[in-house]
């Protein structure tokens, strides 16, 4: 017989472990390089931009500056999304809410 408690239980339980992915998240770190290394950023898993280093040399080339720093940030910002989806499948492949 269907007891809703169990349900409630359920649902506290998976919304625990997405609390928990969600601080783990913020942990990861997602390096992204542009321009031979020029230009270096950080987001954390959760998609924060949470480090930006630009090599001296290009404080004197704005267009330079410019474009290399896009595309760090475009391709750091991809990385994170898709290692944030890496985890959420992961996650959901090892919850087993029903407890079999």
């Amino acid at each position: 017989m269907f007891d809703p408690k169990d349900l409630q239980n359920m649902l506290g339980s998976v919304q625990e472990q997405l609390k928990e992915m969600d601080a783990k998240a913020k942990e990861k770190i997602i390096e992204s390089k542009s321009g031979g290394g020029l230009i270096n950023v950080q987001f954390n898993g959760a998609g924060e931009l949470i480090d930006i280093e630009i090599d001296d040399e290009l404080l004197q080339d704005k267009q330079s500056l410019q474009i290399l720093l896009i595309s760090a940030i475009n391709e750091g910002y991809k990385q994170m999304q898709e290692s944030r989806q890496d985890d959420v499948f992961e996650q959901i492949k090892n919850m087993n809410p029903f407890k079999f």
